[in-house]
């Protein structure tokens, strides 16, 4: 083999894809998205060699997106993963053009939904009332006090092991992106919620928070299942937001930094790997202090 002929993308894909699982140790799914995104690339410009690229060929694969009516966001990941697998191929001594000639197109302003401490509290007096199964009404209570007063996100919750909640203590580990490690602490009535939930169960089940309906039994609760019990409990609150679980993770980070929280340790606690991902929930503190401010006037 010519190992100084230039090979086509498709021939470094494969090798690609196997770094971000042995090296980076990336989820399936992080990997599976990846392919997926670079492949419409490949599939896009006919499987060129990577000193073939251009900085034209990539925008009008952009454009041809766009035009294919996907988010600008999805357009903007397609070009992540690109970006990344460029590095990897000049890191490897592969001859491509520069990961930062590719820009990414701007994106609108986030709307931030969180809910005010009004809202939290007629939520989970809601949860209280709804349900008439015991195991059913508990469960959800500890599932709502476990994502505001945690912030972890639903897809971290539902894959949370019933070993990993000590009644003695309010701190766990959770693996998260990348194999890393962090630091998830509780309030108490997030730990006396799920300490009575589980007072209930009867199952040899190792997950925290699993399905009672009879098709799914004893099984993992879905993401899914989460979601539509959030947005129902929501409605019969009489909120008037599009809430989901993410919400009431934007509720824990603006609550803690309404409450002069330094930014750092809210970056910690949410597991964001940047701080600019963290900096989106001083905006909403800044613009609460503002009407504050204007009550002097």
């Amino acid at each position: 083999m010519d190992y100084r002929k230039p090979k086509k993308l498709s021939h470094y894909l494969p090798l690609y894809l196997n770094y971000l699982k042995i090296t980076k140790n990336y989820s399936p799914k992080t990997s599976e998205n990846y392919n997926l995104w670079l492949g419409r690339f490949i599939k896009y410009v006919s499987d060129v060699t990577p000193n073939e690229i251009n900085k034209v060929m990539v925008e009008e694969f952009s454009a041809s997106l766009s035009m294919k009516w996907l988010w600008v966001k999805t357009v903007n990941y397609h070009i992540v993963a690109l970006r990344a697998f460029l590095k990897y191929l000049i890191r490897n001594d592969v001859d491509a053009i520069s990961p930062e000639k590719l820009e990414l197109a701007k994106l609108p302003p986030k709307e931030l939904t969180y809910l005010s401490q009004e809202e939290i509290e007629k939520l989970f007096e809601l949860a209280k009332t709804v349900e008439s199964k015991d195991i059913i009404k508990y469960r959800n209570i500890a599932i709502l006090y476990t994502l505001y007063g945690s912030g972890l996100r639903v897809s971290e919750m539902i894959n949370l092991k019933r070993e990993q909640i000590k009644t003695d203590n309010n701190q766990f580990s959770i693996v998260w992106k990348g194999a890393k490690q962090r630091a998830v602490f509780m309030t108490d009535k997030a730990k006396e919620s799920i300490e009575k939930y589980l007072s209930f169960r009867t199952d040899s089940s190792l997950f925290l928070f699993i399905s009672v309906s009879n098709n799914s039994l004893w099984k993992q609760l879905t993401r899914v299942s989460v979601e539509d019990m959030v947005r129902n409990y929501a409605k019969l609150a009489d909120i008037n937001k599009k809430v989901t679980p993410h919400t009431l993770r934007h509720s824990f980070a603006t609550s803690l930094l309404m409450k002069w929280a330094d930014i750092r340790s809210v970056q910690a606690l949410l597991g964001h790997s940047s701080i600019t991902t963290t900096q989106v929930y001083t905006h909403v503190v800044d613009s609460h202090l503002q009407k504050v401010h204007d009550l002097l006037n």
